[in-house]
């Protein structure tokens, strides 16, 4: 039940970037900026198409390599995976639904940084200033999502050892 919410905000999050994305790179000129210097002007930049296509490259790849364990753990792929994550009971949706949402919090993560690629490179619409508060919120999604990995597994060993004796 708790893995659909996960595939849920996954699938939003897909949508959001993907939208965002092409937006952000039909607006921009022929060089993309990712780093200016004091006077404003590009200290570092790359080719239109080589953001785009490293853009996209590095968002299926983060998917697909953060998909693929949470696909293993929902199929029952391996013997080992149905044991310790049998289907239907609560910690194995929880483990699944934290899977989908934290490649969710890392898609909606490339997501703002290619906004804030968006704000260098079109100064006259939004601040890039203005983006400090998620460059904060970021990390603190993270160590929140990670710390909830860690409360999975120490209720899932603890299924296990009261299980085994």
């Amino acid at each position: 039940m708790y893995y659909r919410f996960g595939k849920v905000f996954h699938f939003i999050s897909v949508l959001v970037f993907t939208l965002s994305f092409l937006y952000i790179y039909a607006s921009l000129s022929d060089v993309v900026a990712y780093q200016l210097d004091e006077n404003g002007g590009f200290l570092k930049s790359v080719p239109k198409e080589t953001f785009f296509y490293s853009g996209i490259i590095l968002f299926i790849v983060l998917n697909v390599l953060m998909i693929v364990p949470g696909k293993m753990i929902e199929n029952g792929s391996t013997t080992n995976l149905k044991r310790i994550f049998p289907k239907g009971e609560f910690l194995s949706d929880v483990m699944i639904a934290w899977i989908y949402s934290f490649v969710g919090i890392i898609n909606i993560s490339l997501t703002i940084m290619t906004l804030f690629i968006h704000s260098i490179n079109n100064q006259n619409e939004i601040a890039s200033s203005q983006y400090n508060v998620f460059f904060y919120l970021i990390p603190v999604l993270f160590v929140v999502w990670i710390g909830g990995l860690f409360w999975i597994l120490i209720q899932k060993f603890k299924a296990v050892q009261a299980n085994s004796i």
